[in-house]
């Protein structure tokens, strides 16, 4: 392992002890049920607005926004305009009347609202599938990320975070977790800006390409798939197999490439022997105009279907994310848990503007990762390739630190609502059988993470989203805003939606989605059944007027009225089980 991989290796490790050792102080003070759900709902709004953003930003938010940047330029920006405005939506229509419904679950909330046994199992098992299918990614990136700075095998690090987030959320519960993530907040925050504002530096005042050091070599031999006509610059004579079209001949074979630049079309296949020097991409790539244009890089043709679908999935996704709403009942009353929002508005705002700059000075320093694939670690090897010596070592273990606080906090936070529903919907609700559901609910996720092929971590964060929107969003947004819903409605229309976009998840993660705008939809399925659940949740609820609750007047009343007109209880649901 090199000087810089053990560096790197030290970050990470101080910063899973300081994660144990700040989620230990919670212990203290957790000793009952609404602690380890719900903070007893006395967070502040600060300190749970910071604690919002950090279990938010995710691997995509850290290492995905700068690789599809870096890959697919300006079209990259839909996702932090995406994972921003998701919380107006939230603002606007979800965030209060969800803490005044004064309930510890997304699944305790339908159940508020329609009184149904059944509704509440079909969410609870929803919740769990969502927060294991964005746990995958997490765990996934943990792997990358060790791997890209130790060399070490990707299961190390799988296995490395999934303990220690399933360690930190078993021993100290909510409480414990909102220190946790409110301080990884501000690692990732610093992590990202010093490299930012250093290599930004660099880039301005410092030395042109041609002083630059040579490319790196494949370490292994290595395949690419060039998904858009590029031009690569051969640094020396190398030997690539080929399928595919290179300087406008058909290829199905080996070809000796010469220094200097090669045309190579879309669809080809390059596999390069171990010890070659990695090409890099020409400073006059005639891709470059289809970067720097929006609506050009994405969708294999339908691009604009694609990004309707996105940003419709990242939109509507965040109001239905388990592991965010569940974060509004630790508030302690409605005007706090808008008050939240608008800091964490800003909070995150400030943030994405990092990753964003990052991903396009990359394509700059580390324009090899367009070749290799590997363009989710862009953000982890940028410093070293940019600074030299002992200056790009630091900032890179710096980097380092802020990815595995990434890694850690959202995936306490999805480990946390995972837990939650599991044990107070499977168990019998006592602490002890917090501790259960955590084990259990971190297991699954690793096992899986083991064994699913890697894809970029902002397409499997967007199926997550999507899956969220299909399901939650409809739920909320009916159950707040129309008196009209009913259970059998509800239960239709997310197993309907729900049943559509886990369909469409599952032929993305197997690879068996057909080209064209089909597979466009079925990547990015949200354009499609989001509208399909609304519809069949409305209709069915109109089929079946009987079974509208007869106190729905009350709890409408309930959601919407402020705390100081006394209609409600705002620690409804609460319970001290020691």
């Amino acid at each position: 392992m090199s000087v810089a991989g053990i560096v790197a290796l030290v970050a990470v490790v101080v910063v899973a002890i300081v994660t144990i050792v700040i989620g230990s102080l919670g212990v203290r003070v957790a000793r009952t049920t609404d602690d380890f759900l719900a903070a007893s709902r006395t967070v502040g709004t600060r300190a749970n607005a910071a604690a919002i953003s950090g279990q938010y930003l995710s691997a995509a938010s850290f290492l995905g926004i700068a690789g599809i940047v870096l890959k697919d330029g300006v079209d990259g920006l839909w996702y932090p305009v995406g994972f921003t405005a998701g919380y107006l939506a939230l603002l606007f229509f979800v965030a209060a009347p969800l803490r005044r419904s004064g309930a510890y679950t997304v699944p305790d909330f339908a159940e508020v609202r329609l009184d149904s046994t059944l509704l509440r199992t079909v969410t609870t098992w929803f919740v769990v599938l969502i927060g294991w299918l964005y746990l995958l990614p997490q765990l996934q990136a943990a792997g990358l990320a060790l791997t890209v700075l130790t060399t070490a095998p990707p299961w190390v690090g799988v296995v490395a975070v999934g303990l220690v987030v399933t360690a930190s959320v078993t021993f100290g519960g909510m409480r414990s977790m909102t220190f946790v993530q409110a301080f990884q907040y501000w690692l990732k925050l610093t992590a990202l800006a010093v490299p930012a504002l250093v290599v930004l530096g660099v880039f301005v005042l410092g030395p042109t390409r041609e002083g630059a050091p040579p490319p790196p070599v494949f370490s292994a031999p290595t395949s690419v798939d060039v998904s858009t006509p590029v031009t690569l610059q051969v640094p020396a004579p190398v030997e690539v197999g080929v399928r595919g079209e290179v300087d406008g001949a058909r290829l199905n074979g080996q070809a000796s490439w010469a220094p200097g630049p090669h045309q190579v079309d879309a669809g080809t296949t390059l596999t390069f022997p171990a010890g070659a020097p990695v090409p890099v991409v020409s400073d006059a790539d005639p891709d470059e105009a289809s970067w720097s244009a929006p609506l050009t890089g994405t969708g294999e043709g339908h691009s604009l279907l694609a990004t309707y679908s996105l940003v419709l999935a990242l939109l509507l996704g965040t109001m239905g994310l388990p592991h965010v709403l569940v974060r509004f009942y630790t508030n302690p009353d409605g005007r706090a848990a808008r008050r939240t929002t608008v800091v964490v508005l800003a909070m995150l705002g400030g943030f994405y503007l990092l990753p964003v700059l990052l991903g396009a000075l990359s394509r700059f320093y580390v324009p090899q990762l367009l070749v290799t694939g590997q363009t989710d670690a862009a953000v982890l090897l940028l410093p070293s390739a940019a600074l030299p010596g002992w200056a790009g070592v630091a900032v890179a273990a710096l980097v380092a630190a802020g990815a595995f606080a990434a890694f850690l906090s959202t995936s306490s936070g999805l480990l946390l609502s995972v837990a939650g529903v599991l044990s107070t919907d499977l168990l019998p609700r006592r602490l002890g059988d917090f501790r259960i559901a955590a084990h259990v609910g971190g297991v699954v996720p690793i096992v899986a993470a083991l064994g699913a092929t890697r894809l970029d971590f902002s397409l499997t964060v967007s199926l997550a989203f999507a899956l969220a929107a299909s399901t939650f969003c409809p739920l909320l947004v009916l159950g707040i805003w129309w008196k009209g819903l009913t259970d059998r409605g509800a239960v239709v229309g997310m197993l309907v939606g729900g049943g559509a976009a886990t369909a469409a998840v599952g032929s993305t993660l197997a690879g068996v989605a057909p080209g064209g705008w089909v597979g466009v939809l079925l990547a990015r399925p949200a354009l499609v059944t989001v509208p399909l659940t609304f519809l069949v949740m409305v209709m069915v609820s109109r089929s079946s007027p009987h079974r509208v609750p007869s106190n729905v007047g009350r709890t409408l009343l309930r959601l919407h009225a402020p705390e100081r007109l006394g209609l409600g209880d705002a620690r409804r649901g609460t319970r001290s089980t020691s």
